[in-house]
């Protein structure tokens, strides 16, 4: 089953980019002499950063959006997770990430704009807001955290406002992400996915054919494995500031066990990467977050520490009250 749906995302993911490869030749041909091109979703580049030497948060946000942009803003600073993380990087030695607000991709969020010094560390990153992130909930398929706040919003038990916040959460997971990917690697991905997604669409949609499968071993997995692990890291971080943010909630308990079902039903294969990738948040370039690496050092050290938190969570608020069984036998690790 989900061989099948893997094989067809590929083919989805596939005729997309040669759709946005298409218009964005037709785009380029069209320009007037001395204007630039379009930009694409994501850009790299590395040597000499433009941005200035030190790091920090640099928040480029307009008039019109100031109001909403700062509700959202503290609604991440309420929870500890969010402060240690904004903190982290307001005060970050060498990365510079710039979060903006655009109209398109309204109720959307994304990540991009990475740039890497000479010796191959991460200076800049930008996090770009739809300008209605606080409505739209994506699909559980790939978004288990996001998607479950949705009842819980059309029953007012909370508002879009920690939406947008889960949201900003499941971006900062992305920087995370690439902080700790090689930039070599991240730009052989750039490079080879594109023509990965051609040979598929040329061969019938056969991803054993053997040049596929050895550029998948030289990418770390196909285009969609890639995107799905880079989603599920978000969705790692994204519930680790709902795990702060409804702690004192009386819906926590329904509220994480709607994550659970969604994780067990459609990212069965990724239960054990959200460990790692949690784990792996904690030890990151400036040690990431405090919260993290106190309870890894409290000896759970062999639990990603999103699952360290939430099971210790889970087992003394919810056990005594649902009856439900301790995390560690929901979470198969």
């Amino acid at each position: 089953m989900r061989a099948m749906r893997t094989l067809l995302l590929l083919a989805v993911f596939t005729s997309l980019c040669c759709f946005l490869t298409i218009r964005r030749t037709q785009a380029r041909s069209a320009n007037l002499p001395g204007k630039s091109s379009p930009t694409s979703r994501e850009t790299v580049s590395s040597g000499a950063p433009t941005a200035p030497e030190s790091g920090g948060i640099r928040e480029s946000i307009s008039s019109k959006h100031q109001k909403r942009y700062q509700e959202w803003k503290d609604e991440f600073l309420s929870t500890d997770i969010g402060r240690a993380q904004w903190e982290m990087y307001a005060h970050h030695p060498r990365l510079v990430l710039t979060i903006t607000m655009s109209d398109s991709n309204p109720e959307g969020a994304s990540t991009g704009k990475y740039k890497w010094n000479q010796e191959g560390e991460l200076v800049a990153a930008t996090i770009t807001l739809g300008n209605r992130a606080d409505q739209g909930y994506p699909s559980s398929v790939y978004y288990p955290v996001m998607n479950a706040l949705q009842p819980f919003e059309s029953t007012r038990l909370i508002g879009g406002n920690v939406l947008a916040a889960t949201k900003i959460a499941h971006e900062f997971g992305h920087v995370m992400r690439i902080a700790g990917t090689p930039e070599s690697l991240y730009k052989l991905q750039i490079q080879l996915v594109p023509l990965y997604n051609k040979i598929f669409l040329s061969n019938g949609h056969n991803v054993n054919d053997p040049q596929l499968v050895e550029m998948a071993k030289k990418m770390g997995g196909n285009p969609v494995e890639i995107w799905e692990d880079r989603e599920y890291w978000g969705e790692a971080n994204a519930m680790m500031f709902l795990r702060d943010r409804v702690a004192k909630e009386k819906f926590h308990c329904r509220l994480f066990g709607k994550i659970k079902q969604a994780v067990e039903e459609y990212a069965k294969g990724y239960e054990e990467r959200f460990a790692e990738i949690a784990k792996s948040q904690g030890e990151i370039d400036l040690g990431a977050v405090v919260t993290c690496r106190k309870f890894v050092k409290n000896g759970f050290v062999r639990l990603a520490c999103h699952y360290a938190l939430y099971r210790r969570w889970w087992q003394l608020t919810c056990s005594p009250k649902t009856g439900r069984k301790p995390l560690d036998r929901i979470f198969r690790y």
